[in-house]
């Protein structure tokens, strides 16, 4: 099988980086793009500006100029990822809504024959379910699907 555009999933967790390198791995054995999505949460944004402690309290989304921060930082923690496995980033992509859902849009938008995210993102942590987003994203996409864990 031919992988010519792979959509990751990305919210910032350590799974997601798992799923970022083998996807890297992936498109650098197919020649395939690579799009980055990462879809905001309160949660996802309070953790990547490095407010640890409390993240977990974290319910109700920050300003607008935060969430663009912290997503840009997640963006480009992951297309340092990318260049550091040898592979250039194709486009990235920042969406508020709910993540399985941003994903397969933007999946289906791009022609991916592949989206691959982390089983488990922050949720182990207790800041993110990204367990139920890999369940949705599976279920609903019409390309294949890869579930990191």
């Amino acid at each position: 099988m031919m992988f010519n555009a792979i959509v990751v999933g990305l919210d910032g967790s350590q799974t997601s980086e798992k799923a970022l390198r083998l996807a890297c791995d992936l498109a650098g054995k197919y020649g395939s793009a690579l799009h980055l999505v990462h879809t905001p949460q309160p949660k996802t944004v309070a953790f990547a500006l490095g407010a640890v402690a409390g993240y977990h309290t974290a319910t109700t989304m920050p300003h607008a100029d935060e969430v663009q921060a912290a997503g840009d930082k997640i963006l480009s923690a992951g297309a340092a990822i990318a260049a550091e496995t040898g592979q250039d980033v194709t486009s990235t992509h920042q969406q508020l809504g709910d993540a399985a859902d941003v994903i397969i849009a933007y999946a289906n938008g791009c022609g991916a024959d592949l989206i691959v995210t982390g089983r488990r993102g922050l949720g182990s942590v207790g800041a993110l379910v990204q367990g139920s987003t890999t369940q949705r994203v599976n279920h609903l996409a019409t390309c294949a699907c890869l579930s990191v864990v």
